[in-house]
């Protein structure tokens, strides 16, 4: 009776929800509420896919989504990215007969780093995918193998990894693991000879904390390290991208299926990568995975095109409090050599906690703006100080950059000069204050 009247209790608290626009995750608590250990009561699918890690996870889990129903697999998963226990019972019970089935024949969660220990504790994920591990939010998760440690009682011993071979400490999960598979990148155009940023995460193994080599790297800390005692090394790597022409547009998977990018970042590539081996180890083909990659433009929202005035306009969105996110969407701006305007926002620091905390934007490597093609950058939002007391430090003159706080400003000023392509680097929770005062593209 308790578990039918969660259940009852969850749907119709969703449909309520869904006709106020809210609701993604109180219909879960709700529910739990009636019934605690309710996700130990339902009947899953055969396939659970779960996907946690600093980054990528929303971008994952829906290119994921998108080739498992390509390949004729009907998936539910949680497309509003609530991601921690309450959201996943929202997910469960509202796709469940109020007999207590799931209607699907994957279920696939994206699930917070922190909480996952909890969200699991009921049952566990056939599959579960670990894109990276690194410092983020460090007003609520600390240090990176703070978050390592809250992931690990999660992890059940009959569950598949799906790991990055090319991440020093989210590859530490294999430890002890019989199944495991991996993916990464070979040396490619895009490598490195040693880790860049402004701080070097990766200097000392995670396991004995000897200092770490590198042979190469992609973007920071992450590429084809070795430890220097213990023996922690990149492993072979499953899946791989072998080859990258980001001129082109095209990487090539496991030597011979080739993905054009719709957005051609290194940080991409990666999400590409986990979700093509996490579909291939679900029974999808190379080729049909391929087909759906190529060229996909996802729709949540994380990158979009837009006009202001005469600029073509993109928004590469880069969570606050995460400085490699920010790192790689700068990154991809100083490749692209072509002329450009880049506006920065940072309107609210956290969307969980009321902080003013900014020293993650020292973490940044705003520096690698100061190329010839970016004519002019512009500060906004709220800490748009802060910003500025950040780009003081760098090398680039003060006459390429300046202050505007109010955001509704800042796009008037650019719609009115100027005409070169325009980048907008801000985070999710920011985003639509400069959105909702641009033209979107026909």
């Amino acid at each position: 009776m308790r578990k039918f009247l969660a259940i009852a209790v969850c749907k119709l608290a969703r449909f309520v929800g869904k006709l106020v626009g809210k609701g993604s995750s109180m219909p879960g608590k709700f529910a739990l509420k009636v019934c605690p250990d309710i996700l130990a009561r339902v009947q899953l699918p055969e396939h659970i896919i779960a996907v946690t890690g600093s980054n990528g996870k929303t971008s994952t889990v829906e290119m994921i989504a998108a080739i498992l129903r390509a390949g004729g697999k009907t998936v539910v998963y949680n497309e509003e990215g609530s991601n921690q226990i309450e959201g996943v019972a929202t997910l469960v019970l509202s796709h469940s007969t109020m007999g207590g089935r799931v209607k699907a024949d994957v279920l696939l969660i994206e699930s917070d780093e922190r909480y996952a220990a909890k969200s699991f504790q009921y049952f566990h994920p056939t599959e579960f995918v670990v894109t990276n591990l690194y410092r983020d939010q460090l007003t609520r998760n600390g240090h990176p193998e703070w978050v390592y440690d809250a992931i690990l009682p999660a992890i059940h011993p009959e569950t598949g990894l799906i790991l990055n071979a090319d991440d020093p400490l989210s590859s530490c999960f294999a430890q002890g693991h019989e199944k495991v598979k991996w993916f990464g990148l070979d040396r490619c155009a895009v490598s490195s000879d040693a880790p860049t940023g402004v701080y070097h995460d990766g200097a000392f193994c995670p396991l004995c904390h000897a200092p770490m080599e590198y042979d190469y790297v992609h973007y920071n800390h992450i590429g084809a390290y070795r430890c220097t005692q213990c023996g922690h090394r990149k492993p072979r790597t499953d899946y791989t991208v072998t080859a990258v022409d980001l001129d082109k547009g095209i990487v090539t998977l496991d030597g011979g299926i080739a993905v054009t990018l719709a957005f051609r970042s290194i940080y991409n590539i990666y999400n590409i990568l986990a979700a093509y081996a996490a579909c291939r180890e679900c029974g999808i083909s190379g080729e049909t995975a391929a087909g759906v990659l190529s060229g996909y433009l996802l729709k949540n929202g994380r990158m979009q095109t837009f006009r202001l005035g005469a600029h073509h306009g993109t928004l590469l969105t880069s969570k606050h409090e995460n400085s490699v996110a920010y790192d790689t969407n700068l990154r991809y701006i100083a490749l692209t050599n072509k002329d450009c305007a880049v506006l920065v926002i940072v309107d609210a620091v956290s969307r969980k906690y009321f902080t003013s905390e900014t020293s993650w934007l020292w973490d940044i490597d705003f520096g690698q703006l100061d190329v010839p093609h970016v004519k002019r950058v512009l500060l906004s939002g709220r800490y748009s100080g802060d910003l500025a007391e950040r780009f003081s430090f760098t090398a680039l003159p003060p006459d390429r950059w300046s202050v505007q706080p109010d955001i509704a400003a800042a796009a008037e000023e650019l719609r009115s000069t100027g005409n070169e392509d325009l980048y907008v680097v801000t985070c999710f929770s920011d985003r639509d204050k400069l959105l909702s005062r641009v033209e979107k593209e026909a």
